[in-house]
């Protein structure tokens, strides 16, 4: 089937496209009290008005409704936003009330996630959006908003396209669109920052593909410290460790890990 053409559909497009989108950002802090600040700074950056903002954009950019709001600031840490989200095709009943002719089960999730361990002297800030979208919105085409949303160091997404509709003959159709890899929808100019894998079940219209920050800039990772006022012999074990982490985090193994006897 030629996907480049419009497609004609018997009824409402019922295949559910979900969009499932990771960042994780690390940063050296060495102090507990370093660490206790990085949380606080993070819960203020990315509190749930500025997550609201940032999922409002994203709701533009698809060309969707927004149909309810739920937004939750969490102690000690922590934030959550869910839209519940249609296509643009908002009615008037006989009453004169805005009405929705089509609910497409659209939502739109995002949850924050800041860590940091007293021995390890790094903190972590996962940030994990949720896009679930029926008929014809897509949400592939956020992705460089997202990721230039978020200071992402490690980046994982999973696409996978559910269910079925069917055409003015009856037959199903289980995908709409051409799709070889997530990466096609990200700009050359952000792919080259990074190194990128794929894992992909073309059978089961599951994509899968991970992205690791290619150069470790030390003072971008480093709160409340000047990189010239570190030893370079300290730096260099900074770098290393940031690197191990981020590794780790990429790989989702202890690889570094040392074998206790």
């Amino acid at each position: 089937m030629d996907h480049s053409e419009k497609l004609k559909l018997y009824g409402f497009n019922n295949l559910t496209k979900a969009l499932s989108f990771n960042i994780y950002d690390i940063c050296y802090a060495k102090t507990a009290r370093e660490q206790q600040d990085y949380i606080k700074y993070i819960n203020e950056q990315y509190n749930s008005d500025r997550l609201t903002e940032i999922l409002t954009r994203l709701t533009e950019m698809i060309g969707a409704t927004v149909l309810n709001i739920s937004k939750q600031d969490y102690e000690p840490q922590g934030a959550s936003v869910t839209f519940l989200i249609a296509e643009e095709s908002m009615v008037k009943n006989r009453s004169g009330e805005t009405v929705v002719a089509h609910l497409d089960k659209s939502h739109v999730t995002v949850h924050t996630y800041p860590e940091y361990h007293p021995e390890t002297c790094l903190a972590t800030f996962r940030v994990d959006i949720d896009v679930a979208t029926c008929g014809q919105i897509t949400p592939l085409s956020t992705l460089d908003f997202l990721i230039g949303s978020f200071d992402s160091d490690i980046i994982t997404i999973d696409y996978r396209v559910r269910g079925f509709t069917r055409n003015m003959e009856g037959e199903k159709i289980f995908i709409d669109h051409s799709i070889t890899s997530i990466q096609d929808y990200i700009s050359q100019d952000i792919l080259q920052k990074y190194d990128a894998v794929d894992i992909n079940v073309y059978q089961a219209n599951m994509f899968h593909s991970k992205l690791l920050i290619k150069d470790i800039v030390l003072q971008n990772y480093l709160f409340n410290s000047d990189v010239y006022e570190i030893p370079p012999k300290v730096r260099l074990d900074i770098t290393n460790a940031l690197r191990r982490e981020m590794i780790e985090i990429f790989s989702g193994a202890n690889v570094f890990q040392e074998v206790k006897g």
